[in-house]
């Protein structure tokens, strides 16, 4: 495992797991049937920043919270997930995330993108990547009645709250933020879902959900003919993503949507994870990309979002194993400790 950038009292635990375990598909794939069970949410709707589609929240509160009385704000931190695509509060990432933020005492939300979270987009624009206005606004109005925010992204969600926080700098909302397995250069993400093993396991997973949404959207006979025709998630965001969202085409919205270019901008605290054999996310931030508040972890094993452990409890008396069992905890573990690092403590 490589680090760089580390502030003052943030040493991960570094990720081993046993070389049976270390296959990055075995990886990305078993980790949603270890996942703890869906926590008991309080679901809150409101607008997107287009005034056009409801979007839904999903918090998890540490204790219950007061009305806002003469401007004050709840002061306890609050963690504030943005998911990758098709993803939700139900995802085995937001279960386990909500949670050790829980234990730690913290608050913590799922805020859903435009058509997830069981929740259809009624306006014309649907998930866009790059969407850094939609994660400033999601933060906006959660910053109207919590005073401590930090961020967590995954996936195509965290390159948008990467993207984000290069982009406002100072102005993001959030102190600080922590991203997992995310595209940040997504044509060569894009390429790499090209590959058979990729293509042939993943996508038909991720693009039959998506298609099944773009079609029960308000669309033109041309555009239901081309959308079903598609079988690579490239041909559908060339045929609906970039023309929805204003761009040319599917490189257009690629090299404009990708955090990448915008590291070197970040000014508050950010954690970068990454997995060297991420069968998903193409090219990776190295040192030479990024400001001096961006920490990179890169692990050599991983897969896209999955992390699994498998871990034996020894009697220390007999020295015989006790206790075997599978767990996705090292990701909440360890961008729980980088907000202890970062000052989270401070803010309760």
């Amino acid at each position: 495992m490589q680090t760089y950038n580390l502030p003052d009292h943030f040493n991960p635990t570094p990720f081993k797991p046993p070389f049976w375990l270390s296959n990055p598909h075995l990886q990305s794939i078993l980790p949603k049937f270890f996942a703890p069970a869906v926590p008991t949410y309080r679901r809150m709707v409101m607008q997107d920043s287009l005034g056009e589609t409801d979007i839904a929240y999903d918090f998890y509160d540490a204790h219950p919270i007061k009305a806002i009385e003469n401007d004050e704000r709840e002061q306890t931190p609050l963690i504030v997930l943005f998911h990758g695509m098709e993803g939700s509060s139900d995802s085995h990432y937001a279960r386990v995330l909500a949670y050790q933020m829980h234990a730690q005492g913290w608050h913590f939300v799922v805020a859903h993108f435009r058509s997830c979270g069981g929740i259809p987009a009624n306006g014309r624009v649907f998930y866009n990547a790059g969407d850094t206005d939609e994660v400033h606004h999601a933060l906006q109005n959660l910053s109207e009645r919590y005073a401590n925010i930090y961020a967590a992204g995954v996936s195509l969600g965290g390159n948008a709250l990467a993207k984000y926080m290069g982009e406002y700098g100072d102005k993001a909302i959030c102190k600080g933020a922590a991203v997992i397995s995310a595209p940040v250069d997504m044509s060569s993400a894009a390429l790499n879902m090209h590959s058979f093993l990729s293509h042939r396991i993943y996508t038909p997973y991720l693009l039959n959900p998506i298609i099944k949404k773009a079609l029960a959207n308000d669309i033109t006979k041309e555009e239901i003919d081309a959308i079903k025709a598609v079988n690579r998630i490239s041909d559908f965001d060339d045929i609906f993503t970039a023309p929805r969202h204003g761009y040319r085409s599917n490189n257009h919205y690629y090299q404009s949507s990708s955090a990448l270019p915008y590291l070197i901008n970040v000014t508050k605290p950010l954690l970068l994870i990454s997995a060297k054999d991420d069968p998903f996310i193409g090219f990776t931030a190295t040192p030479n990309d990024v400001s001096d508040s961006v920490t990179l972890i890169d692990t050599d094993h991983g897969g896209h979002i999955g992390y699994l452990r498998y871990r034996s409890d020894k009697d220390k008396s007999t020295h015989l194993y006790k206790k075997s069992r599978f767990d996705i905890d090292w990701i909440p573990e360890t961008v729980s400790a980088y907000f202890h690092s970062i000052g989270v403590l401070s803010d309760k």
